[in-house]
Parts: structure tokens; sequence; C-alpha cells
């Protein structure tokens, strides 16, 4: 039986996996959150590994406020830089498979086709500039690993994102007005899940830089328009189409991944 550490495991994706763990028979999961490993204490860190010796880390622990980064950079660097050199020195000591989740963020947004696993990363914000960073260390450091890159993650069940705001605001009955200016491929945690551990299963050797995303590349508001039509809400006279997005940061136009 494979062991499977997962850090992270109260954010939408580690809540998902711990549900959908059961259904694999075939590996061990142990969970840990914050408040069970800091991955940016490195002594914690090796604590954890020597304890566990996992075959497998699937990193979900991340920094992921897009706005907040730019305003206070260091607690993402925190995270998503020197946490995961932390993981990698703990994976290269016991020879742990780390199977770590990035973003479409280490892209500019300006090639209209998407991308592909081997085009070059240019961030244009603060957040997508550490998760860079992040896969640059496994890369130098380890042999065996995947960095999946995914895009518009959510969950119909944890945590807060698009999916669950936009069908809170239509229960409400609330107006709500979504752009139109960005495009990438929205992904449930669930199809996310399912694909790190049949990885898992099919003990796959080919290691490096992998895409995954539920395929179907749509503007946030043709997103809002597929929830409420999934959801039941046949009336949508309350969505209205948006020019602008109102944030902080910098974010990609085109988020796509091939």
């Amino acid at each position: 039986m494979k062991r499977i550490l997962v850090t992270g495991s109260k954010g939408q994706l580690g809540m998902t996996l711990k549900e959908l763990a059961p259904k694999y028979s075939d590996l061990e999961f142990h969970f840990t959150d914050r408040e069970t490993l800091d991955i940016t204490n490195l002594e914690e860190v090796h604590k954890v590994f020597k304890e566990i010796e996992p075959e497998y880390c699937i990193n979900c622990a991340a920094y992921t406020q897009v706005d907040q980064a730019e305003k206070t950079p260091e607690p993402a660097y925190d995270v998503n830089v020197k946490g995961v050199k932390h993981l990698v020195q703990a994976c290269q000591q016991t020879r742990t498979i780390l199977i770590h989740i990035s973003t479409d963020y280490v892209f500019d947004g300006t090639k209209a086709e998407g991308y592909f696993p081997w085009d070059k990363p240019n961030p244009i914000n603060v957040y997508g500039k550490t998760k860079l960073e992040g896969e640059k260390v496994i890369q130098e450091t380890l042999e065996k690993y995947f960095i999946v890159r995914t895009s518009w993650l959510y969950s119909k069940k944890y945590g807060h994102n698009f999916y669950k705001t936009i069908l809170e605001k239509a229960k409400a009955g609330e107006s709500i007005t979504v752009t139109d200016q960005q495009r990438g491929c929205p992904t449930d945690t669930e199809n996310l899940v399912r694909y790190l551990l049949e990885l898992i299963q099919s003990d796959s050797t080919d290691y490096g830089i992998k895409h995954f995303t539920d395929g179907e590349a749509m503007t946030w508001y043709e997103f809002a328009v597929k929830i409420l039509i999934d959801e039941g809400f046949n009336d949508q006279k309350k969505l209205r189409k948006g020019k602008n997005y109102r944030t902080f940061a910098r974010r990609p136009r085109v988020s796509k991944l091939n």
C-alpha cells in the first residue's frame, strides 16, 4: 500500500482529496494542515517526513490570495517558495515523489490559443512569480516529481470560490455582474483529485510538468451562465456582462491550459 502525505488538507482541493480517499483502498493517506504541518518550518517538515516515510507527497499547501500578495509579498514567498524548498529537501532525503500543484498564473495571458507545458512562463503578478519560483526549485533539485498546473479551480462543496459565490448570489436573488474580459478553463477539484490519484496508481514515471483542467475554455461570464443552468436557474435576467474586473493585481487575460 502506497503511503501518501497530503499538505494543506483544509483547502478546497485537500478537502476533496479527503472525501474521495476512501474510494482508493490501495492507497494510505496522511492528511496534514497548517496546524499539524507548517511547511515554512523546516524542522517540522523533516519530522513529519521521518515519521510517515511517504512514497508520494501531494502539496496542496499554497498562498493563493492574489491581490494581497501584491500588497504584502512576504507571506506568499514564505509558503510558495520557502515552503516548497523545505518539501523538496525532505523529498530528496526520503526519496519521496513530489506532486506539486501549480497554476495558470505562471503565464502572462497573451497567447490567445492557450499554453502548453513547454511554453515559457512569464508571470505578471507576485502570486504567479512565487509559484514559478517554487516550480524552479523543484526542477533544479528533484528528478522524480510532477508539477501539475491547473486553472480556475473550484469545489461545489468546499472553500470560497467563484462557483459557490455565483450560486449564493443567485439563491439570494441578487444582481450579478461578471466580467467577460478573462478566458480560462474552470476545473472541478473532484476531477483534479481523480487525475492525481490515478497518476499515483499507474506508477507513472513520466515526470515533469503537466497541465490539467476540465478542458473547456470560457470567460468568467460564460462560466457563471453555465453554473446557473447546471443548478437549475433558467431565469438569468439578473446576470449581467461586465467589461471591468476589479482587481489590485494584474491577471492574465487568457489562461487556457492545453
